[in-house]
């Protein structure tokens, strides 16, 4: 164990999520119901709101940014603000301010005794299409007789604008849509989607506006991060296969987004900054980036069925995606679209080269051709009842930071009049 959280003045699990070096930041209620932010240290929330009030973290800001519905105002304070947040709850959390090691048991709270919400007001949700893996796996499956990649895609990220509405948090039902699909005569009918679908990918929250017309230069991009949480893109494959050309998603994706409740930083992922793959052909100059711009995080996803039997049914990396983070950002904004304060962009479902890799069912099934065995049931797509858990951890030799879970449990479609 890492010797700050051997000097944590409460026990820390070597299996914690929830590290020193980590302190992801979230908005729960307690007891008052009222909505607040905090930090997870091990299996407590900080309350900064109750530490600014009581003197700790009052000059660092002069007003309470702490008592909100949503982490922004915090996050509009700037980096300097949330770095010096961060190492004063760390000293603290090291014994290193005794009067509050006193109060502790009015500070630190356990996880499982508050109510977590949504951290951001999210002005806008963008997704990209970034991984080259799930892009081919894609493009096998539905273009079998041409190049799997279409001809911009190694030029530039690909990405569609979300739907920010539908944007929900981790134990949020997802209620099975309805739509239009065609049937076996290519005609379309009206039914709920058979062909209900995760996509593992991250999603980073802005932290810093910009002015239209002004792009964010690829090597300040940075500069415009607070932090990443994880974000499952629910899909209705059959749905969105009808409707989809020419304009691209609609109501196959914008039903339900679902993310983490803890928002964790840029910088406690600083030292899990890693290189990408190499980029072929080369890349226009404005997406030329350094080296160490993508993110060497793990990545699991658990599906629990209806009868609670339980399977891992894939494992990858996010360092395998094409486009950086970096990447992405310089291209969104390279027409002077302006960003704002939370917003949320996602990677796109990440995948890596081999079967057990791959981030959607579309792909682990075949699109359905190819049944995936769960103790004795067996899945395509996800069926009602069915819960998906999403995982994500950052580790080396001295500490690891994790994103917690994500998890959605999917109810029969509601009925029409």
């Amino acid at each position: 164990m890492n010797k700050l959280n051997k000097e944590c003045i409460i026990p820390i699990s070597e299996t914690t999520d929830f590290t020193i070096e980590n302190l992801p930041m979230g908005i729960f209620s307690y007891k008052d119901k009222n909505k607040k932010l905090g930090m997870a240290i091990g299996e407590y929330v900080v309350d900064l709101e109750y530490l600014w009030r009581k003197g700790l973290l009052d000059r660092i800001f002069d007003k309470n940014v702490f008592d909100s519905n949503t982490l922004n105002k915090f996050i509009a304070s700037g980096k300097n603000k949330w770095s010096l947040t961060r190492k004063k709850i760390q000293s603290l959390l090291t014994g290193k301010h005794p009067k509050f090691t006193k109060t502790k048991k009015e500070w630190l709270l356990l996880q499982q005794k508050v109510i977590l919400h949504f951290p951001l007001k999210v002005g806008d949700y963008t997704d990209f299409y970034s991984s080259e893996a799930h892009a081919a796996n894609v493009g096998r499956l539905f273009r079998k007789n041409e190049d799997p990649l279409l001809p911009n895609w190694k030029h530039m990220p690909i990405a569609y604008h979300g739907r920010s509405s539908s944007l929900m948090l981790s134990g949020s039902p997802i209620i099975r849509p309805w739509g239009q699909i065609l049937n076996k005569q290519n005609e379309p009918e009206f039914h709920p989607t058979k062909s209900l679908d995760f996509e593992l990918e991250l999603a980073m929250v802005i932290g810093k506006s910009t002015k239209n017309g002004t792009p964010i230069n690829i090597n300040n991009a940075k500069e415009h991060l607070f932090g990443f949480v994880l974000l499952n893109d629910w899909s209705a494959r059959d749905i969105q296969r009808w409707e989809y050309q020419p304009l691209g998603p609609f109501l196959g994706k914008n039903f339900a987004t679902t993310i983490s409740p803890w928002v964790v930083t840029m910088e406690a992922l600083e030292p899990f900054l890693c290189d990408g793959p190499i980029q072929n052909p080369p890349v226009l100059s404005y997406l030329t980036q350094n080296k160490g711009m993508h993110l060497d995080i793990n990545l699991d996803v658990t599906l629990t069925t209806n009868k609670q039997n339980k399977l891992k049914i894939t494992g990858t990396n996010s360092k395998n995606i094409y486009w950086s983070f970096a990447q992405q950002l310089a291209h969104h904004t390279i027409n002077g679209c302006n960003v704002n304060i939370g917003d949320l962009m996602a990677s796109g479902t990440i995948s890596g080269e081999k079967e057990g890799e791959w981030g959607s069912l579309l792909e682990i099934s075949f699109n359905g051709t190819k049944a995936l065995k769960i103790e004795n049931e067996s899945r395509t797509f996800i069926e009602d009842g069915d819960s998906i858990s999403i995982n994500g951890i950052a580790e080396n030799k001295e500490f690891r930071v994790g994103f917690g879970s994500l998890e959605n449990k999917v109810l029969p479609a509601i009925k029409m009049e």
